[in-house]
């Protein structure tokens, strides 16, 4: 018998951002050997009045004595159990610090694309690019335009042999410490041969 599926007034993300916002709390109420007594009821009450998310400690071994213990504080307090672990109860009742705190951490609604709508990436967006625009410019690292050469058939021209790399060719420098080929054992020896 699961204790959290039974009420369904909060959804599993919601359950779970309360989770870990009680992860840091104290239990504040004790049930002990006496079981779920008036007293005890009424200070469970109180303290979901003044903190809205509260842990019990529960005493005893038997977990169906702690799920019985918690289908009566449902009931008789009008909350939900958040989490059970071990002998410790989560309990949430409506408050308006984490009523602000739930709905804060729901997603907000995403963009909705047509289907006959051209797919805009981040990069593109960022730069600048509308969907059905269909121009060949292409925005350089400046952000200016950059326009591409076209062909006489109105498409984007071969690239020539100086367009192949980015980067300008750079000579390469030899370095001025003369290489020595060989082993490692060789090269730590010196050479001892001299050809």
């Amino acid at each position: 018998m699961n204790i959290e599926s039974k009420n369904q007034k909060l959804s599993s993300k919601e359950k779970s951002l309360l989770r870990s916002s009680a992860h840091s709390l104290k239990p504040v109420v004790m049930i002990g050997d006496n079981g779920l007594t008036k007293s005890v009821l009424q200070e469970i009450d109180h303290n979901l009045n003044a903190h809205g998310l509260i842990k019990i400690k529960v005493a005893g071994d038997d977990r169906s004595y702690r799920i019985e213990l918690a289908d009566q504080i449902i009931k008789n307090l009008n909350c939900e159990i958040i989490s059970h672990v071990g002998k410790i109860l989560t309990i949430y009742r409506e408050n308006d610090i984490y009523r602000t705190l739930i709905k804060q951490s729901k997603p907000r609604q995403a963009s909705e694309r047509l289907p006959n709508e051209a797919y805009i990436t981040k990069k593109q967006a960022a730069a600048g690019k509308r969907a059905g625009s269909t121009s060949s410019t292409t925005l350089n690292k400046g952000g200016k335009a950059k326009a591409k050469p076209i062909s006489k058939a109105g498409k984007p021209a071969p690239k020539t042999a100086d367009s192949k790399t980015s980067k300008p060719k750079v000579p390469v420098r030899k370095p001025s410490i003369p290489i020595r080929k060989g082993s490692s054992l060789t090269l730590r020896a010196g050479r001892r041969n001299k050809d």
